[in-house]
């Protein structure tokens, strides 16, 4: 039994890439701040928020559902990161650990779906 969102893997692994983001993402140009930099920041930042609203909900198919949300949350996160490196913000080596970060969370969050589906 999950009694509190912070014990979850998932949650701490997406707080991580949270961070990871905001730091490589602060030396942007200003140019880009209110179009990909907080677009970027808002998907980072709604994945561990869904993780922890789903939980608090009660109920195993709400907490599948705000899963469904952090894990479309981090597929906007991993769509954004692919756009800054193809308009040169960051290159291959920087955005490794925020893809590594991405990849992990990901596959947390699928596994903890399919321990509550079962």
């Amino acid at each position: 039994m999950i009694r509190n969102y912070r014990d979850l893997i998932a949650w701490q692994r997406s707080m991580d890439l949270v961070v990871e983001i905001y730091e490589l993402s602060s030396g942007w140009p200003r140019e880009h701040r209110y179009e990909i930099t907080s677009q970027i920041r808002r998907a980072a930042n709604s994945i561990p928020s869904n993780i922890a609203e789903g939980q608090g909900r009660g109920t195993d198919a709400q907490f599948l559902a705000f899963l469904g949300y952090a894990y479309g949350s981090l597929r906007e996160l991993e769509t954004q990161l692919e756009i800054a490196k193809r308009i040169k913000l960051v290159d291959h080596e920087a955005s490794a650990r925020a893809e590594s970060l991405a990849s992990e969370t990901g596959r947390l969050i699928q596994g903890l779906m399919k321990s509550i589906e079962k």
